[in-house]
């Protein structure tokens, strides 16, 4: 018998061996265990995920947003969402592991998209970007749409959920229509009046800061 065989055969290898399997099978019956706790809405899960995934999930989406840390907070906190919604049951730790990488990239990217689309918002609300650096050169991108939500935040609840999903979400006038029971030219009207509140405020807001 060689050396090597010896040596892998040794009581002190043998231990590491069946410590290291052992800790392999109390990993996956760990994650086997909450990923079924996750999938019946468990809250103690939730916490559980959080406490364990939490800081791993937000230093992923950090490298995804490219070190933009309101882009990573914010597709974290959706992140979270959509697992307590869609939960599945992981026998093992890396599948589990892979799983929440792919949630939290598509809710990252799903984010860079309402993000570009407030902008658009901002553009047919007549704010162009040197507007904003008249009045801030650090952080003024953070800034305009925290003034931008305060400014949808005002508006009644049936107002903002058409603002909402015309601009942010991307819905069709045809849905919003139905979805109303406004006609189509009602609810461009209702949009253009909206849009003008928007800037308004937006301008007043833009002003006293």
């Amino acid at each position: 018998m060689s050396a090597s065989i010896t040596q892998n055969l040794s009581p002190a290898s043998l231990i590491k061996t069946r410590n290291t399997h052992r800790a392999d099978v109390a990993e996956a019956a760990s994650v086997a265990e909450l990923t079924r706790r996750l999938a019946a809405h468990d809250e103690e899960a939730f916490r559980e995920l959080h406490t364990r995934y939490f800081d791993r999930l937000y230093q992923f989406l950090l490298v995804i947003a490219r070190g933009q840390e309101h882009e990573a907070r914010d597709a974290l906190q959706e992140t979270l969402l959509r697992v307590a919604r869609n939960a599945r049951v992981f026998d093992e730790e890396e599948a589990f592991w892979c799983w929440l990488k792919a949630v939290a990239r598509n809710a990252a990217r799903d984010g860079g998209r309402r993000q570009k689309r407030y902008f658009t918002l901002l553009e047919r609300l007549s704010l162009r970007w040197n507007t904003v650096e008249q009045r801030a050169n650090d952080g003024a991108e953070s800034r305009l749409q925290t003034i931008l939500d305060e400014s949808l935040a005002e508006l009644s609840p049936d107002e903002r959920s058409l603002v909402e999903g015309k601009y942010l979400d991307g819905v069709a006038t045809k849905e919003l229509s139905s979805s109303t029971g406004l006609t189509e030219k009602a609810v461009e009207s209702r949009l253009l009046r909206l849009r003008r509140q928007l800037r308004d405020r937006l301008l007043k807001k833009l002003n006293e800061r």
